[in-house]
């Protein structure tokens, strides 16, 4: 970009900043123009020119004072338009020719009033104008043709409706504006409701993967604790057992809080951010959770059909957490079942025990649920489920889900 460009858009940026100057420079650029007309024109002889006046110092001045009134067009633009027709009148009835400084300055301010104020005001402001144009014609001594003064009015007319319609453009773009403030504020309420979403999702996510993989390597530390002396085979098997699960568990929780950080490289990312594991992985669970002494049978009834990706979660951390509270809470010699039913669009998780638990499970959890069944509650209604926790007929404790296989 040249100087010279460069030079213009920064006087430019100026004048915008600077309204009021703006409009004095605008002033000051009709009188130049108009002054040397109205004192050097020539009037014709004859059909009434010879009655005007020739310009003196009062019309040059009352000329100078109406233009340059063009200042203060923005601020009050109503007032400027009845300052300007009460000096045009002054010089029409002092006998004075029009000039091109004061005729163009009329047409301004009615165009301020129309683009400046609401309807009221243009209206009224438009009124006064055309009545001034009708009186201030009648007082001059030279009437302009039909033809003449169809045009002023036409001209008149066109220029108090091209400042009404920028007016109206200045607002649709404004409420453009606004409308797009609003929607940006909106997006970034949707995103802090999202983060907040995120981390309770985490936090489920957390108290799921913790209260499993640290119960089950409690009653593994338990029985190599009490089998060391007599069976150090068997305690050593154990130990490896709660080496691995800890492994597993360390290992989710890196995925699971992977995508709270930013500055991972690709390579240890696409580690981090592993698939969720789903019903598919269920048999590895079962294994995990039967390594630790409890019974754990599986049945699966129906046609099976893949889920979608957040029921297949869901529900896969539902059996989870049910197994989880069971090691907890149902005793050594507790036996547990699992059931899938696969219904026409629906699927059915039942994990059941008989253990004894079920007095401490409802003292510790029923009146402060805390995160195990507040997760399973949220996790079911989030992907539009029933979810039944209760005691069991015979003894024993049962969790019962239906999922939507479409979420």
């Amino acid at each position: 970009m040249s100087p010279r460009i460069r030079g213009l858009h920064s006087f430019r940026a100026w004048l915008q900043a600077r309204p009021q100057a703006a409009d004095t420079l605008l002033a000051v650029g009709l009188l130049l123009v108009g002054l040397p007309q109205l004192l050097l024109q020539d009037l014709p002889e004859g059909e009434g020119f010879d009655e005007f006046r020739d310009p003196d110092v009062w019309g040059v001045l009352l000329v100078v004072v109406v233009t340059m009134s063009l200042r203060w067009r923005q601020r009050f633009p109503l007032p400027v338009l009845l300052f300007i027709v009460a000096g045009e009148l002054v010089l029409g009835l002092a006998g004075y020719p029009p000039s091109g400084s004061d005729v163009l300055a009329f047409l301004i301010a009615i165009y301020s009033v129309a683009a400046h104020r609401g309807l009221a005001q243009s209206a009224v402001g438009g009124v006064v104008a055309f009545t001034h144009l009708l009186v201030y014609i009648a007082i001059l001594p030279v009437q302009p043709s039909p033809v003449e003064m169809m045009t002023n009015c036409i001209l008149l007319i066109g220029v108090w409706v091209l400042g009404r319609n920028l007016r109206l453009r200045r607002a649709y773009f404004a409420e453009l504006e606004d409308r797009a403030a609003r929607l940006e504020r909106a997006r970034g309420t949707d995103a802090r409701a999202a983060r907040i979403e995120e981390r309770s999702r985490i936090a489920r996510e957390l108290h799921d993967v913790v209260a499993h993989h640290v119960s089950v390597m409690t009653v593994q530390a338990g029985a190599a604790r009490r089998i060391i002396d007599r069976d150090p085979g068997s305690a050593r098997e154990a130990m490896s057992t709660i080496e691995e699960v800890g492994r597993t568990a360390l290992s989710e929780m890196r995925r699971i809080v992977g995508v709270l950080r930013t500055d991972r490289d690709p390579e240890r990312a696409g580690r981090e951010l592993a698939p969720q594991p789903g019903l598919g992985d269920l048999g590895e669970l079962l294994d995990h959770v039967r390594e630790t002494g409890l019974s754990v049978q599986l049945w699966i009834e129906g046609e099976a059909r893949p889920p979608s990706p957040g029921v297949d979660v869901a529900a896969f951390r539902l059996i989870q957490e049910a197994l989880t509270n069971t090691l907890k809470h149902a005793g050594p010699q507790a036996r547990a079942w699992v059931r899938l039913y696969y219904g026409d669009g629906d699927l059915t998780v039942e994990i059941e025990d008989d253990g004894r638990g079920t007095a401490t499970f409802m003292a510790d959890d029923g009146d402060n649920p805390g995160h195990g069944l507040v997760g399973m509650y949220e996790r079911v209604a989030l992907y539009g489920g029933e979810l039944k926790i209760g005691p069991r007929v015979g003894g024993g404790f049962g969790v019962r889900a239906r999922f939507p296989l479409e979420a």
